[in-house]
């Protein structure tokens, strides 16, 4: 009886070991099938980009300068976003084309990829697929981005900016290239009149210039990881665009294409930037004419001729909810209708 119980006892442990050896060739295969598809989806993105990316460069190889590029960072959960540039500050359709054309000033929302190739995220591997997708269409409907070969991640982009920077320069010969968020207003001409009233500077680094604390606590926003190569505790970085806008001129662009690969990244991108540059004899214009606050601020300053080449809220570090603000912000803040097409840069 004893080894009737053994017996019994021993085959259910088999029945049991069987079963999870089936149950883990089962989900084997699903994630083969899982990767499959995900390598195929990222295949198919990397084709498209590179198709795209092939376009740009065909469309840039006609010799000619640009006065400036001006590449608006954006994310994939901000349609919203780009709506509201594209229906206030951002010509669109012919006009864009006209722009380019006319005036030497190209326009892109700027923004990479997302991973679609993780083993077991599988809502991330579909999600990122999806919203690859969904900027694949936004870009055929309105044609106005610049794809990076760049995985999207907010902790990561000083990568993207410096990225942004090597690709824009190879793509278009301009004399400036700008970076700006896609929650800031800007005014175009007002912003072109300014970057030509420097074309004298060979390296020119301007912005709204600031000296923040260096976050040195764990898991604050803009904690600084590497707080010690700053100097003691309590230190504020050196001098440095804030990041919402700023423009450096051809010649710091291309120093860094050539450097990407050795250019350190910080915690913040616009730090980042500011250390790439630092060491180099570079010209520092801080303006602050590139950092107005929202009306009523920005709206007096048009009003008695002072008008903004950017607003935003301090407090947002952008506009706040600018999906919805945006336009009201253009109504009392944007520069006269055809200052754009009547100026001569």
């Amino acid at each position: 009886k004893l080894l009737s119980n053994e017996s019994n006892s021993n085959t259910k442990e088999v029945k049991k070991v069987r079963h999870a050896i089936r149950t883990l060739d089962d989900k084997i295969k699903h994630l083969e099938r899982e990767l499959a598809t995900s390598m195929a989806v990222n295949k198919s993105v990397v084709r498209r980009s590179a198709v795209s990316v092939s376009q740009q460069v065909a469309e840039s190889k006609n010799n000619r300068k640009y006065l400036m590029v001006i590449g608006i960072n954006t994310a994939f959960s901000s349609q919203q976003r780009r709506d509201s540039v594209r229906a206030t500050w951002m010509p669109q359709g012919e006009k864009r084309k006209k722009l380019e054309q006319e005036k030497g000033i190209v326009i892109r929302f700027v923004i990479g990829h997302r991973k679609t190739y993780f083993l077991t995220a599988f809502v991330t591997s579909a999600t990122g697929g999806i919203l690859d997708k969904a900027i694949e269409e936004e870009d055929r409907k309105y044609g106005d981005f610049l794809r990076l070969d760049h995985v999207e991640a907010y902790q990561d982009l000083s990568a993207k900016t410096k990225l942004y920077f090597a690709i824009a320069a190879g793509l278009w010969d301009a004399d400036f290239y700008v970076k700006v968020d896609d929650d800031v207003h800007v005014n175009i001409a007002t912003l072109a009149k300014t970057l030509v009233s420097h074309h004298n500077k060979p390296r020119l680094y301007i912005g709204c210039m600031k000296s923040d604390p260096v976050l040195y606590q764990k898991g604050v926003r803009y904690g600084e990881p590497e707080y010690w190569k700053f100097g003691e505790e309590g230190n504020s970085y050196f001098r440095h665009a804030s990041g919402q806008i700023y423009a450096i001129s051809k010649e710091l662009a291309i120093y860094i294409s050539k450097n990407l690969n050795v250019l350190h990244k910080y915690a913040n991108e616009d730090v980042s930037l500011g250390t790439w540059l630092i060491g180099l004899d570079v010209e520092h214009v801080d303006d602050r004419k590139l950092c107005c606050d929202t009306p009523p601020d920005c709206e007096w300053k048009a009003l008695i001729g002072h008008t903004c080449v950017a607003s935003y809220d301090k407090n947002c570090s952008g506009i706040c909810r600018s999906h919805e603000k945006i336009l009201e912000v253009h109504k009392g803040c944007k520069e006269d209708e055809g200052a754009l097409w009547s100026a001569i840069f």
